[in-house]
C-alpha cells in the first residue's frame, strides 16, 4: 500500500458511510439490549406493526434471511408478549399481529432511537440536520 492510500480511503464517502452505519447500529443494538430484542426483531416487529397480512416468508424475504430463521424471530416476539397469532377461519393462513405490549416496545424503541438521533446530530443546525436526514434517505434502497 502507497503512503497515500489511507488518506484516501478515510475521505471515501462510502466508507464514512459504513463507519458511520457500524457505529450507529452498535449504538441501537445497545438501545434494544435492555429491552431483550435485535435488529432482527425490531425489523419484524415493525414489518407486522405496518403489515399484519405478511406471511413468515414474506417478513424473511424482506429481511434477508431464511423463513426458518424467521420463525425462531416470531416466536421469541411471540414469547415476550409482542406478537400473537390471530384466530382465523380453518384452512387460512395465520395472521401474525402485534400486541398491545408489541406498540410498547415499538414506542419505548422509538423514544431510544430519537434520543440516538439527537446525539449523532448534536452540533448541527436545524438546516444541517434535514440536509443529512434527506441526503441519507435519498440513498436507501426503498421508499
Amino acid at each position: 500500500m502507497a503512503d497515500g492510500d489511507a488518506p484516501r480511503l478515510t475521505a471515501s464517502l462510502a466508507m464514512n458511510l459504513v463507519a458511520a452505519g457500524r457505529e450507529a447500529q452498535r449504538r441501537i443494538e445497545d438501545a434494544l439490549a435492555p429491552h431483550g430484542l435485535t435488529l432482527r426483531h425490531l425489523g419484524a416487529l415493525g414489518h407486522l406493526a405496518r403489515r399484519p397480512d405478511l406471511s413468515y416468508s414474506d417478513l424473511a424475504r424482506r429481511s434477508g434471511i431464511t423463513a426458518q430463521s424467521m420463525h425462531a424471530t416470531v416466536r421469541l416476539l411471540q414469547e415476550a408478549g409482542a406478537v400473537a397469532d390471530s384466530p382465523v377461519e380453518r384452512g387460512r393462513r395465520a395472521r401474525l399481529e402485534v400486541t398491545a405490549r408489541g406498540r410498547e416496545l415499538l414506542d419505548e424503541v422509538a423514544a431510544a432511537l430519537d434520543r440516538i438521533d439527537a446525539d449523532l446530530l448534536d452540533g448541527l443546525t436545524a438546516q444541517q440536520q434535514t440536509t443529512v436526514r434527506d441526503f441519507t434517505r435519498s440513498l436507501l434502497p426503498f421508499p
